[in-house]
């Protein structure tokens, strides 16, 4: 099932500002993106935008006689299409000449042709300005039932599960005054990540840890997992099952959920909200970075302040700050 998301933009700034926040959900070097949208519709701001977003430095304009272009950026090469002055009949085996691109393929008028892209981003004129549609094709994501299947072949502990659960439904609320101020993201690949990223947190129980009777009860199911994976923590270990499982994309994101030093690289607008939601929940219940870090350091450093919890704080605080420059938002 395709991962969609659906924005109203209501001029090019908002456009073009789109189109860079498409950059920060690329999981793939080698993916195909289509375009759809009428004359005017807004398809090369969003690709100059896009395009930026990936760090090309030249000018970007629509290779409408051309018919392309080849651009250098942080990924692979980035190949820019246009099929618009092409007959129809001929589009497919344009298209096939560049098949092997080991880059980004971006092709504007997709629908003149039979290509399936990766991504297809639509824009279509409406109310003033223009409603904006991507949908995701690029990875493979598990259904909910598969994720709570999970759940039970490692006996996770009830109180893990509404953890993860409350992540799910702040992440979403989240996700979604992003999508509202013109920010693209992958809705259910985010929920997705919210519901597994504490799938074996048990792996890190140690006594005293805070963890409660779960540092006393251990399943015997646990042991192969703790076993397994002795010398990582849980988000690690949790990416490399994803990734046994199928799903190294959501693996991606899991993986820098953490708090952890030094602090891993997180480009993915996915990977920063499930860490920023992450670090407000606290059991089930969103409180702000204050209450969660005092929380912190009541579990694990009796109260005190440390030099490692005062870098993850302001961490946090930075991310907030960046994500949600209006102030932090409430559940």
């Amino acid at each position: 099932m395709p991962d969609i998301c659906t924005i109203w933009l209501p001029e090019a700034v908002s456009t073009h500002s789109a189109g860079v926040s498409l950059a920060s959900t690329i999981y793939r070097r080698n993916i195909t993106i289509g375009f759809i949208g009428e004359l005017g519709a807004g398809k090369t701001t969003f690709l100059q935008g896009f395009l930026e977003g990936l760090g090309v430095l030249d000018t970007v304009t629509s290779p409408t006689y051309a018919l392309e272009q080849r651009y250098q950026g942080n990924l692979d090469g980035i190949l820019h299409l246009d099929l618009y002055r092409l007959d129809e009949e001929k589009t497919d085996e344009f298209l096939h000449g560049s098949d092997d691109h080991k880059g980004i393929r971006c092709i504007e008028w997709i629908d003149r042709s039979n290509a399936k892209p990766d991504i297809l981003v639509t824009l279509e004129d409406d109310r003033g300005g223009r409603n904006l549609t991507v949908q995701f094709d690029d990875i493979t994501l598990p259904a909910e039932s598969e994720i709570l299947k999970w759940r039970e072949e490692v006996v996770l502990p009830e109180r893990i599960c509404r953890h993860c659960d409350a992540v799910t439904t702040f992440a979403g609320e989240l996700g979604d005054q992003l999508l509202h101020r013109g920010v693209i993201l992958r809705p259910n690949a985010l929920k997705a990540a919210a519901q597994v990223h504490d799938l074996l947190r048990f792996i890190d129980f140690v006594p005293g840890g805070g963890h409660g009777k779960d540092e006393e009860h251990t399943p015997k199911a646990w042991t192969q997992w703790k076993d397994r994976f002795e010398d990582i923590g849980h988000e690690a270990a949790c990416a490399e099952l994803l990734i046994e499982r199928g799903y190294p994309h959501l693996a991606e994101i899991v993986r820098v959920h953490g708090l952890m030093l030094p602090t891993p690289d997180r480009p993915a607008i996915e990977q920063k909200l499930l860490f920023y939601a992450d670090k407000r929940v606290k059991l089930d219940e969103v409180v702000t970075l204050e209450e969660r870090f005092e929380d912190f350091r009541e579990r694990y450093s009796e109260g005190k302040h440390s030099k490692d919890g005062d870098i993850w704080y302001a961490e946090a605080k930075a991310l907030e700050e960046d994500l949600f420059p209006e102030g932090a938002p409430q559940s």
